[in-house]
């Protein structure tokens, strides 16, 4: 279907004849739209008379398949100058059943859930549809829509929306979208407490918590089905969207609180699975990413909660949260031509947070990744231990995964020198030793408790044998002059000789000496200084 036909049959104005040609259209380029620059004026005017149209008392089919077309108008940016207006915007806005509180109209006033006819409700979601495209292309748009105030109107829309999945998963994208790309709607927002609230309770809705404790969500029955797919979709974007209001720590008491409350909540999903292990992964990674934001001073809130059968502990701790979190970890470690920076980065700042602020987090966690040792004939990075695989990431090509990997360790090591290089080899660990301007030993500032690890038997016993470079223990190497005569031998030494003086004529190298006051100077200057010094002695 050719743009001009679309523009001839809007501009006649015949219902039946526009719906015909749209839903053509909208067919055709439904999974592919191809962008011709020769018609970048006519799809600006078709943009424009669609949103003409949609401005008219037109019927719901009508004003659906016109929406679906400026969609998919709006993948090109060049077509979104009508759209990234004023004008525009509010067109949409009013058929997503989002007034604008510039506008003096009450977000409350307009039309709630259970009054959308199914024909209704579609026209909402192919309206927040377009508002999600038009805002992610146009910085244009994104201020109108924080001058308009439309991420209020969102999140007073979301308590009524959330039951409808497609309302409330457009809804919820779009508030992500906002919050993201406008850094002032961030702050409007965060600085409002019952827009985290918010969000926390549309979890709780979707991911049916239920609080059996003052921050304790009853865990799922194991013989509990899995979380529906649309349900992970919608939890999936309001935690997107709860990240960027939680990019900065609440001081209020009650922002405390709301942060214990929703740790409590990352608890209960980290807990669930879903109808797939993608999909249960994709909520893991959204859960860590959330938790990182949150202060560790408040993750006792996942292992202060009674424990059930079956369930990890330590010392009277659930520890069932903190070991899918140590089982990401490992995943994420696994897995192949994934972005390690991204992947793994978040998840290395929160359990090392947590163990460094929560002694038994700490504990639980190197009883897995650092159990006492029993021998050391292996390369620490060798094997396929947890241990190992963070080893190999100490020295990763990565900045971030690297000092991750080595802060984590560290951590658990209680930020001792001489325990981290126990577990890791001084080869592995001297670069973020010497970032931390600990590479002649000591322990970092952070206090930990007294108690030390105590070596099991079998590691005292190869202990002196160890080497500290590498940390194992080495076969030894033979002696390559055992066998040799002793014409061998001053052969070899003699070439060396001779290699040395070479090396020395060809300014390689250059012989030292020490001078008097112990420091180090050119061999020649040396020489002179001790033969002046004894030649004065000999005239005295």
């Amino acid at each position: 279907m050719d743009l001009k036909e679309i523009l001839s049959r809007l501009e006649i104005g015949n219902e039946v004849e526009i719906v015909k040609v749209l839903l053509q259209y909208n067919q055709e380029n439904s999974q592919t739209f191809t962008f011709d620059k020769n018609e970048e004026n006519l799809q600006i005017k078709v943009c424009r008379s669609l949103l003409t149209a949609l401005g008219t008392q037109e019927g719901p089919c009508c004003q659906r398949a016109s929406l679906e077309t400026l969609r998919i108008l709006s993948r090109d940016k060049r077509a979104l100058d009508p759209v990234a207006t004023r004008e525009g915007l509010l067109v949409l806005a009013g058929l997503a059943q989002l007034p604008s509180a510039q506008d003096g109209a009450d977000p409350a006033d307009s039309l709630q859930e259970d009054t959308l006819t199914p024909e209704q409700e579609s026209v909402v979601v192919e309206a927040l549809k377009c508002l999600c495209n038009v805002v992610y292309n146009s910085p244009a748009a994104q201020q109108v829509c924080a001058d308009l105030k439309l991420a209020h109107s969102l999140c007073t829309h979301l308590r009524s929306r959330c039951g409808r999945h497609a309302v409330g998963l457009f809804s919820l994208r779009l508030l992500f979208l906002l919050t993201a790309l406008r850094p002032d709607v961030r702050a409007s927002l965060q600085s409002q407490l019952p827009a985290v609230r918010l969000l926390r309770e549309v979890l709780e809705r979707t991911l049916q918590v239920r609080w059996v404790g003052p921050y304790e969500a009853g865990a799922p029955e194991p013989e509990a089905a899995p979380l529906p797919t649309e349900d992970n979709e919608r939890a999936m974007e309001a935690l997107k969207a709860m990240f960027n209001l939680t990019l900065t720590d609440p001081a209020e008491e009650d922002g405390q609180h709301q942060v214990r409350l929703i740790i409590g909540v990352m608890r209960h999903l980290l807990l669930l699975r879903t109808e797939t292990e993608e999909k249960t992964e994709e909520a893991h990674s959204h859960a860590v990413n959330l938790l990182s934001n949150l202060p560790a001073a408040c993750l006792d809130v996942l292992i202060d909660v009674p424990v059930q059968g079956g369930q990890e502990q330590y010392g009277g701790n659930n520890m069932a949260a903190v070991q899918v979190l140590l089982d990401f970890l490992e995943k994420r470690i696994d897995k192949q031509g994934s972005n390690y920076k991204e992947g793994l980065t978040p998840v290395l700042s929160l359990l090392t947070e947590g163990s460094r602020r929560h002694r038994h987090i700490r504990r639980f966690i190197k009883a897995q990744v650092l159990p006492p040792l029993k021998e050391a004939k292996v390369r620490p990075e060798i094997g396929t231990t947890i241990r190992n695989k963070l080893v190999r990431l100490m020295t990763h090509v990565d900045m971030g995964v690297k000092q991750g990997a080595a802060e984590f360790l560290f951590v658990l090591c209680k930020e001792s020198v001489d325990n981290l290089l126990k577990y890791t080899g001084y080869g592995n660990a001297a670069g973020h030793l010497v970032a931390k301007g600990l590479l002649a030993g000591g322990r970092g500032e952070t206090k930990y408790s007294d108690d030390e690890d105590s070596d099991t038997e079998e590691y005292k016993s190869v202990k002196p044998l160890i080497n500290p470079i590498t940390g194992h223990v080495e076969e030894p190497m033979p002696n390559p002059m055992e066998e040799m005569t002793e014409e061998q031998k001053e052969y070899e030494a003699q070439k060396m000789v001779i290699m040395l003086d070479e090396l020395i004529r060809k300014g390689v190298i250059q012989p030292m000496g020490v001078r008097k006051d112990c420091t180090v100077a050119p061999l020649e200057e040396t020489l002179r200084q001790h033969t002046h010094e004894s030649s004065g002695s000999d005239t005295d």
